[in-house]
């Protein structure tokens, strides 16, 4: 099944999930080459910080993050720490000051119609499940029983993180409290969450069980991402996330999408105020990844090194 990998590469690629999990964590809740013109002008400039300009906004920046890493493989670059400061407001996926933002995940990782785990699979399959996920965990599949498999999957791969995980996004939530600046987000947890209802539930709790087989090399796939991230391979990362989505509809779904509702509403928050926007890495390359898509909107990119 290659739906377990793409699922890694987007819980690492994704904000929610992961900036959640690991507040759970601690409060016990125990291939083909782009060919557009576009792409390939991307793809020339290895970087992860791009200027935004033109089309009657403020001069902007955009910044690919990876939601969450070891604190050994984290590094904020001058550039990035002078584009920001630049900037008047930060703007991440999610708006990550809201108050509300931890009991809206709550709602949004519920299961839809009274679903369960347990509805969901033999009592065998059940008690074998939550047998891995106790070993891994430390918290009975009961106390999950409601929630999205993906959700779980996300508290899966944090296990594999050595030492204290570093995030981005928390780390520019802090700056922007130091620095004074307003903190907003491209779509809301509902939005982003709700790209977990398009699969299948079944099909979700198989990509879980996959995880915790011997055999899936979680450590092997988590390094290949980061290595990509350090070197600044945009082209690379979204590749590898595209690469292991079984459907084009959940390309659709999960990135495309997405990404191009993104775009005016890049528009909006940058036409006042210079912004600093910081999303997910894997959002940025392939054909309809934000780089392409806001030059064919009319804006100037530039690489910021």
């Amino acid at each position: 099944m290659k739906m377990s990998k793409a699922l890694m590469a987007l819980l690492c690629l994704m904000i929610g999930l992961f900036n959640y999990s690991t507040k759970a964590q601690q409060q016990n809740i125990a291939s083909a080459t782009t060919q557009s013109t576009a792409a390939t002008a991307a793809k020339s400039s290895s970087t992860l910080l791009w200027k935004i300009e033109g089309n009657g906004i403020q001069p902007s920046y955009l910044y690919g993050t990876f939601h969450l890493l070891p604190q050994k493989d984290f590094l904020l670059k001058e550039n990035v720490k002078k584009a920001f400061k630049a900037a008047d407001q930060i703007v991440m996926e999610l708006d990550m000051d809201d108050p509300n933002m931890q009991a809206e995940m709550m709602q949004s990782m519920m299961m839809k119609d009274g679903q369960t785990l347990d509805k969901l699979l033999s009592e065998e399959n059940y008690k074998a499940l939550d047998k891995q996920v106790t070993a891994k965990l430390g918290s009975s599949l009961q106390m999950m029983n409601n929630w999205k498999p993906f959700f779980i999957g996300s508290m899966l791969i944090i296990q594999y993180i050595e030492g204290p995980p570093a995030s981005f996004e928390q780390t520019f939530t802090q700056m922007a409290m130091e620095q004074k600046k307003e903190i907003l987000g491209l779509e809301t947890v509902g939005e982003q969450m709700a790209i977990f209802d398009i699969i299948p539930y079944q099909e979700q709790i198989e990509d879980v069980k996959e995880m915790l087989d011997d055999n899936f090399n979680i450590d092997k796939i988590f390094q290949d991402m980061i290595n990509m991230y350090k070197a600044e391979n945009v082209e690379g990362l979204y590749q590898y996330v595209a690469d292991y989505m079984d459907t084009e509809l959940e390309k659709e779904e999960l990135l495309n999408k997405r990404n191009r509702n993104w775009i005016p509403r890049i528009g909006e928050m940058a036409k006042e105020k210079s912004t600093f926007f910081g999303v997910g890495a894997g959002h940025l390359g392939g054909e309809q990844g934000l780089l392409v898509l806001l030059r064919k909107a009319g804006y100037t990119l530039s690489p910021v090194q």
